[in-house]
Parts: C-alpha cells; sequence; structure tokens
C-alpha cells in the first residue's frame, strides 16, 4: 500500500512546496519518521537541515531501503558548500556501506563542484580529518585522495606517516612509495639498502599484491621470507574424518566432533571408527588439505582442530580461505559457515570478528566435500588464521614457526 503525504511549509525544508512523496510499504519505517521530522515540523520551529539529512542518509539500508527519499535529500545536500565536508566526512563514521556509499557521493559532488568553480577545499581541516584516526578508515582514505586532488606536494609529504596506520587503503600508499625507494636502491646495485627498505615494506604491507611483490623481490636477493609467519596461518592441527555428505547433507548434519571435541575420543565415521590424527602443513600459505590423509573422496566431511593461546583478552578476526561448504567454531561458540561449494577460493575470503579470550582458545573448522567430479573440484582443504582488524597476524603464544625455505 503507499501512503501519500503532503507535508506543511516550513521555511527550511528538503521538501519542496506542495510535493507530495510516496512511501511504499515503509509508513513505519524509520525513513517515514526521518522525513516527517524535516518535512513536517510544527511552523515556527527550527529545523537544522544538515543534521537531519545527513540522518537520512544515515539510515539508508540494504534491498532498497529508504534510496527514493535518499536520493531526493542527497540532490539537495550536495549543493551544500566545501565547508561541510569534514561533517560529511564524519557522518561516514560506522555507516553501513549503503549509507556510506550515499555520503560519499556528495563529498564527491560537492568536492567536484567546488574544484570546477576554481575554488579551493578546507586542506587544513581535511588534514586534520585525516590524521584523526580514531575516524573510519574509508572517510580518512577519502580525505586524502581530496587533498592529493588539490594539493598533490602536501599529499605526498604525508605519505610517510601512513605507514602504520590502522587504514590499510592509506597504509598502501606509504608501502607504494617504500617499495619504489627499495627498487631504485636494487637498480643502482646497493643491495644492502634496498634489502632493509623491502624489509620494512613487508613488515608493513597489509595487502597480498604488495606482499608478494616484496616477497619476490627479496628472494631475489637471496633473502628468506617466512610468509607463513607473516599472515599469522594456522599450521599445526588436529584433523578427523571421514564423515558422510550423501547429497551434501553433511553441512546441517551433527557429527561427533561437534559434541564432543575431545582428542581422545572416537566417532563413528563414514566406513568405520575414526579418531583424531596430528596434522602440520608445510605449505606456506597454511593450507589444511583433508585429501593427504583421507585421499581424494567425495560427499565427505572432516573436522580439523586447534589450540591458539592468546595472551590477553582480545578482539580479534578469524580469516578464511575455503571453497567447500564449512562451519567455524570458537570455543564451542557457532562463529558462521556457508553452505557452498567450489566458487573459488583465495586468502581472508571469509572475514569473521571474534572475541579472544585470555588463554586457551580452541578453533574447530569443519569442511564438506560434495559429489562433482570435475578437475576443479578435487579440492578439499582451507586456510585459516588469526589476524587483527588490519589483517596484522595475532601469533599463538604456542605456536610454532613454520621455516619455509626461501624459493
Amino acid at each position: 500500500m503507499a501512503y501519500p503525504i503532503e507535508p506543511f511549509t516550513v521555511s527550511k525544508s528538503f521538501c519542496p512546496l506542495k510535493s507530495v512523496v510516496i512511501f511504499t510499504g515503509v509508513k513505519h519505517s524509520y525513513f517515514y519518521m526521518a522525513l516527517v521530522a524535516i518535512c513536517l515540523v510544527p511552523l515556527g520551529q527550527a529545523v537544522d537541515e544538515f543534521d537531519e539529512a545527513v540522518a537520512v542518509l544515515r539510515s539508508v539500508g540494504g534491498e532498497g531501503q529508504g534510496n527514493t527519499v535518499a536520493g531526493q535529500v542527497l540532490q539537495r545536500l550536495s549543493n551544500g558548500g566545501a565547508d561541510t565536508l569534514p561533517a560529511l566526512l564524519a557522518a561516514m563514521d560506522g555507516a553501513n556501506p549503503f549509507a556510506a556509499n550515499y555520503l560519499r557521493g556528495a563529498v564527491e559532488v560537492i568536492a567536484g563542484n567546488t574544484i570546477a568553480k576554481g575554488a579551493m577545499l578546507p586542506v587544513v581541516d581535511l588534514g586534520e580529518f585525516l590524521l584523526n584516526k580514531s575516524h573510519d578508515s574509508r572517510p580518512r582514505a577519502l580525505a586524502f585522495e581530496l587533498i592529493r586532488r588539490i594539493d598533490a606536494e602536501a599529499a605526498e609529504q604525508l605519505v610517510p606517516g601512513l605507514l602504520s596506520d590502522p587504514s590499510v587503503d592509506l597504509r598502501r600508499e606509504a608501502v607504494d612509495r617504500l617499495l619504489g625507494q627499495a627498487d631504485a636502491k636494487a637498480r643502482a646495485g646497493n643491495k644492502s639498502v634496498s634489502v632493509l627498505l623491502y624489509r620494512q615494506a613487508l613488515n608493513a604491507a597489509r595487502d597480498l599484491d604488495q606482499i608478494q611483490v616484496v616477497t619476490a623481490a627479496l628472494r631475489d636477493l637471496g633473502r628468506e621470507v617466512n610468509l607463513t609467519r607473516h599472515f599469522g596461518f594456522l599450521v599445526d592441527w588436529q584433523l578427523v574424518g571421514p564423515f558422510h555428505n550423501k547429497d551434501r547433507t553433511g553441512f546441517a548434519a551433527v557429527f561427533g566432533p561437534e559434541k564432543d571435541a575431545a582428542l581422545s575420543t572416537s566417532y563413528k565415521g563414514l566406513n568405520s571408527k575414526v579418531t583424531w590424527q596430528a596434522y602440520s602443513t608445510k605449505d606456506e600459505y597454511g593450507m589444511v588439505d583433508f585429501n593427504q590423509p583421507y585421499g581424494d573422496l567425495k560427499e565427505v566431511t572432516g573436522y580439523a582442530q586447534t589450540d591458539f593461546i592468546s595472551t590477553s583478552d582480545q578482539p580479534a578476526q578469524l580469516r578464511l580461505g575455503c571453497k567447500n561448504a564449512w562451519k567455524i567454531w570458537l570455543n564451542g561458540e557457532l562463529v558462521f559457515g556457508r553452505d557452498e561449494y567450489h566458487r573459488g577460493m583465495r586468502i581472508d575470503q571469509y572475514q569473521l570478528p571474534v572475541q579472544l579470550r585470555k588463554g586457551r582458545n580452541t578453533i574447530l573448522v569443519k569442511a564438506c566435500q560434495n559429489e562433482q567430479v570435475e578437475d576443479w573440484t578435487v579440492q578439499w582443504q582451507f586456510q585459516l588464521r588469526v589476524c587483527d582488524a588490519t589483517g596484522t597476524a595475532i601469533h599463538s603464544a604456542n605456536n610454532k614457526e613454520l621455516k619455509v625455505a626461501s624459493k
């Protein structure tokens, strides 16, 4: 059902006089209330247009929720001056991706209009926003881009200070600069300095492509790189299986390890009794391959378990790469799962926020293999690492450093 609303005439409003706004199925939604707050205020009451508009944009949700109203408000908001840019960037803090896109759109339009008119953006205010690490990463990166658009020299001067920035996007800028310096030293024959610069770049790098570039450069110079440790992949596990996954029912089935994961326990497996067995991967990207102990089986389920010793209570992320159906438990609590098969795999494919407790934390992974027989469906494997929100590895206090030969 649609609800036509004709707003009152107010001296400050984003709603045109005598316009009709149609809400479809959202009479009691936040957007209904938000637009009423903007458009239907009592006569004589002051309305803060900017704050109300920002509130509407921050309330945009998925599946088109609030898009019509937000589009109208965005058009008005985009007519603002450059002095509103810092506030719009700040409004992106904590915003969901849909709302952040609207707010970014307003920032881009205002900045573009200002530059087209030959006017200046508030460089100092943008710089102070950038340097304030309490703001979210994406608006800070956007502030840096705005500074670079109008003053490339100033932006370049800021880059070295971004090497350990919590924003991976900003950190990338500093790593790129270091890589350029290291490459130049290597071409000039200054091997010692180039190695040190590459090491510094590797320590700071969090993006896979940069890590691979600097790793190749260091290995070409005869230096060892332990990618397993850099990423923080977990390599020492206990495996048990196989269990069935007939007709892909294994994902939902509750097998023995989900009830009792004690390493001394045995279970009824696919064809016989199964017990836990130690497994250590020597793959430098931490790949745990169930096909190694069990063979290239189909329609099966396996479990992997490891302990992670945390030095404190701390937030962390479990970052998983897997092309099979999977579930993960931390300390007996289900974290997340994905019931799909062979749709590609990459490092950090799934990023799962968790809370580690001080001391022992038990991680249990369930991986299901389906019935497909094509060459690209052979893999029954996963890789898992523990890190912070920037991708910096968090190492278990009992983690053995895996020494991988330099290639």
